[in-house]
């Protein structure tokens, strides 16, 4: 089972692409994908020896990173080597090749800049309809904690739903943030007036936001909300340094909040500023669950459905253990891999259910035994 299967690696070979290759192969090991490295030339060069030459030196230096992705046992696929406006070749690229999320470096900048990223990876997010994974430069990929702003608008749904199974692989803190953005009018009689219309938008808020936990399971993560009221960039900035954040997972299509525009002020501030990685999805999820569907090996069923439910796939890791029971009635492993389930799920009557079952089918097999063993020494 593989959640995150083709991870496109966009390369320009400056400093920090070691840094964003070593990033794409432990993300690759994490999940057990396929890296396909690629590297866009420019199209504008009339020299055609200097032409050739950079293409060469270019396929030479994607054989080298291919030869290390192999070399930890990462699976990788023939590296490109195309010409073009670079968003432009990797965002059409990303697309033909169906990959669920394109890595790519935030780009090179002088110390003490405040603007973190550079144009191809501003272009490429705003492009593509793929997950963008943008590593900052000099910082690898140590995911301990992770930070998704939500807006309670389905972009931020995708963010959070992909974000909990990220925190579950990689086994990070997971913070949940929703700004309660107060506005600071000169229209209002007076500061208490104010004061008094902002106190109320957040008590709102507030209920919202545990409205819309409630559609998530946060089983088996450890996992802070936060309601800070203000700025919503200068609040998700001021959390990820605060709390040093090792990823940011964010939505680019809010309604409010986040993203009044397809890219605007405050998310544009947000990914330009940021200290950390982070993640951005617009229409696609990065996390696509593909299931089998003809497997009759019950080991491999059991398997399947155990790595389901450590993944928080409860829902399709219940039809997997039940497949394994159509199968055999008996499979004890089952029957406690679904009171597991329905534990994780808060549902205390139906794991009990399957405890039961687990034991009497056990203790069956015990009494067998033990008359087995009585009649052998009976000579019957």
């Amino acid at each position: 089972m593989k959640l995150l299967k083709k991870i496109l690696l966009a390369l320009d070979f400056g400093k920090s692409s070691e840094n964003v290759v070593g990033s794409a192969i432990e993300l690759a090991k994490v999940f057990q994908s396929t890296i396909i490295p690629l590297h866009v030339l420019p199209d504008d060069i009339t020299n055609e020896k200097v032409s050739t030459l950079l293409k060469e030196t270019a396929e030479a230096k994607l054989s080298e990173v291919t030869q290390k992705i192999l070399n930890e046992g990462v699976a990788v696929k023939a590296p490109l080597t195309l010409s073009g406006t670079p968003y432009e070749v990797i965002s059409r690229t990303a697309a033909n090749a169906d990959v669920n999320l394109i890595l790519i470096g935030s780009g090179e900048t002088q110390k003490g800049d405040v603007f973190r990223l550079g144009t191809t990876a501003e272009r490429v997010i705003q492009k593509s309809e793929k997950p963008v994974f943008i590593i900052k430069e000099e910082i690898l990929l140590n995911v301990h904690h992770i930070l998704c702003p939500v807006d309670f608008s389905e972009a931020s749904k995708r963010a959070l739903h992909n974000a909990i199974t990220i925190a579950r692989k990689f086994k990070s803190e997971l913070t949940i943030l929703n700004v309660c953005e107060v506005p600071k009018s000169s229209w209002f009689p007076s500061g208490s007036f104010m004061e008094l219309e902002n106190d109320l938008r957040c008590k709102e808020d507030k209920e919202q936001f545990e409205t819309f936990l409630e559609e998530f399971t946060l089983t088996d993560i450890t996992w802070t909300r936060e309601m800070p009221k203000g700025s919503p960039s200068e609040e998700i900035l001021s959390v990820a340094s605060r709390k040093m954040i090792d990823l940011l997972i964010m939505g680019t299509a809010g309604r409010k909040g986040l993203n009044r525009m397809f890219m605007g002020s405050v998310t544009e501030k947000v990914i330009r500023e940021v200290p950390c990685s982070f993640l951005t999805l617009k229409s696609e999820d990065v996390i696509s669950l593909q299931l089998e569907t003809h497997i009759r090996d019950i080991e491999k069923l059991h398997k399947m459905a155990m790595e389901l439910m450590e993944d928080g796939f409860y829902e399709e890791a219940i039809s997997y253990f039940r497949a394994c029971l159509n199968i055999n009635e008996m499979h004890v492993p089952a029957h406690r891999g679904l009171a597991r389930v329905y534990e994780k799920l808060d549902q205390p009557e139906k794991a009990a259910i399957y405890r039961v079952n687990a034991k009497d089918i056990m203790d069956k097999i015990w009494y067998q035994k033990i008359e087995e063993e009585v009649r052998k020494l009976r000579g019957s």
